[in-house]
């Protein structure tokens, strides 16, 4: 039983983990999107620019690139856990026997 429990929190965990990674990625590519195709004008000319570089390319790749590496530090840092998968290994080795 307890064996069972065990495969069932590494299956949790491992749900969550992956439902986690999947709202960053669309997280990621809403705000890239956002800022860079309705966030710019048509007209170049109309163009604000930030450190050199037109503002929704800056917004979007420079910027959103730092948040989401902030926001994937801080999932990681408190939603990830370590699962050690030798053991796992082995229980499903004697279970097999």
């Amino acid at each position: 039983m307890s064996r069972n429990n065990g495969k069932n929190s590494i299956s949790k965990q491992v749900n969550k983990e992956v439902l986690i990674t999947i709202m960053l990625y669309l997280l990621y590519f809403v705000w890239w999107y956002y800022f860079a195709y309705e966030y710019s004008s048509d007209n170049v000319e109309e163009y604000k620019y930030i450190l050199g570089l037109p503002e929704w390319f800056f917004y979007s790749c420079v910027l959103g690139l730092i948040f989401i590496n902030i926001l994937v530090y801080v999932c990681i840092k408190f939603f990830f856990k370590d699962v050690d998968f030798e053991k796992y290994n082995e229980n499903n080795d004697s279970d097999q026997k």
